[in-house]
């Protein structure tokens, strides 16, 4: 496996001596940056490791004390902690987040989410409440597919084929999805770096991720989250298109919603200054 390992000189060394003594925090390779400021999750979406958010993670360390994590086959993650039946469904990844917060203590947090992220810190939300304050949801999509009154920017029988060629060709795949999802306004470089990010993950952990991520319907579960949520949408997201942000307002209880400039469904690689300004003027 590549060497995907991140180095936080700002972690703190409580921090590190909490990692040492707590499996979950092994598991999901745990990074915490600094001490004595409010805490702030950051949740990757399919594929991807902690190292998706390194344009944001020095201008929110100076604010938070920052958690971040790799989901399970991906990054420097124990893959060999991956059970097929735990992470079956959406649930076993929250229950992953829950985790990490009892580990460490936290109370009342905010965490940031990017696209099958954010239904995993709803679903955790609605399970543990009061373990989070404010959720900021990039990206976010409750349902991938279109169906009769529901536009979720994909066809079944589109993502059927995607789903075959990770089977037949995953580094095929992975350059023809990020290209996908970074849209043709991104610069190849930018949609380069996400594939690289899809090409670092142990490819039989994603196959089954994608299928979990990318046909599970969390529609019914939106009205249950009671948390204040900002809803961060990009223009031109084939993923994530306009319609979606739309329901997801109608349907979360306590949700914002803010239209990017941004293009494409990773804005916080092609725009993340923008991404930051958005984050920080809710989390305030």
């Amino acid at each position: 496996m590549p060497n995907t390992s991140t180095s936080y000189p700002g972690q703190s060394l409580t921090a590190q001596s909490a990692l040492a003594e707590h499996p979950v925090l092994l598991r999901l390779n745990v990074k915490v940056i600094g001490e004595d400021k409010p805490p702030l999750i950051l949740c990757n979406g399919f594929g991807c490791d902690q190292r998706i958010w390194r344009y944001l993670v020095p201008a929110l360390s100076a604010r938070y004390q920052l958690i971040l994590f790799d989901q399970v086959g991906s990054g420097d993650s124990d893959h060999t902690a991956y059970n097929p039946e735990k992470y079956a469904t959406l649930d076993g990844y929250a229950q992953d987040i829950i985790e990490i917060c009892q580990a460490l203590n936290l109370q009342q947090t905010a965490i940031v989410a990017h696209s099958v992220g954010t239904m995993i810190v709803l679903l955790a939300a609605i399970k543990a409440p009061k373990l989070f304050s404010q959720i900021v949801m990039v990206a976010p999509s409750p349902y991938y597919i279109n169906e009769p009154g529901y536009h979720g920017g994909f066809e079944r029988e589109d993502m059927t084929q995607l789903l075959q060629l990770m089977d037949a060709d995953y580094n095929g795949w992975a350059d023809i999805f990020s290209a996908l999802l970074m849209g043709p306004a991104t610069p190849a470089a930018v949609s380069q770096e996400l594939a690289t990010q899809f090409c670092t993950t142990n490819c039989k952990i994603a196959r089954q991720f994608a299928e979990v991520a990318f046909l599970a319907d969390n529609r019914a579960d939106l009205p249950r989250l009671q948390v204040p949520t900002l809803l961060l949408q990009c223009t031109q997201d084939v993923a994530a298109p306009a319609e979606v942000g739309v329901y997801l307002l109608e349907h979360l209880p306590q949700a914002t919603l803010v239209t990017m400039q941004a293009t494409g469904h990773c804005p916080h690689l092609s725009a993340p200054m923008e991404t930051l300004a958005a984050i920080e003027a809710f989390l305030v």
